[in-house]
C-alpha cells in the first residue's frame, strides 16, 4: 500500500513532478536529469519522453495510447511498463499526482 506522501500509479493516475522537483536538460553531460532537493537522477531516453507527458493533467491512460501510436506497439505492453516506471519514481519521491480539486 502507498505511504503517505507517494501515490499508486494506475491508467487514471494524472501524475507530475513535485513543486520542489523539475525535468532539465543537463548541458555539460548532455543528458536529461530530473533535480530535486540533494538528488539528481538521470532517467533514460524513454523515461525522459514519458516524463514529458507528466504535466498534471494527462492520464497514465492518454499517455499510454500516445507512445502506442507512436511506437505501433502493444498498448498492454506500453501500459505495464510506464505504469512501472512511473510507481519506481513516485516510491523514489519524484513523482507525485495532481489532485481534482487542484486549481
Amino acid at each position: 500500500m502507498a505511504s503517505g506522501r507517494n501515490i499508486t500509479v494506475s491508467e487514471t493516475s494524472r501524475p507530475k513532478l513535485p513543486r520542489h522537483t523539475r525535468l532539465k536538460f543537463d548541458e555539460t553531460r548532455q543528458v536529461w536529469v530530473i533535480l530535486a532537493p540533494e538528488r539528481v537522477l538521470a532517467p533514460d531516453e524513454i523515461a525522459v519522453e514519458v516524463l514529458h507527458f507528466c504535466d498534471g493533467v494527462r492520464s497514465v491512460a492518454e499517455m499510454v495510447d500516445q507512445l502506442a501510436a507512436k511506437y505501433a506497439a502493444p498498448r498492454e505492453a506500453i501500459s505495464s511498463d510506464v505504469i512501472a516506471m512511473l510507481q519506481d519514481l513516485a516510491d523514489k519521491g519524484f513523482l507525485t499526482e495532481a489532485r481534482e480539486n487542484a486549481p
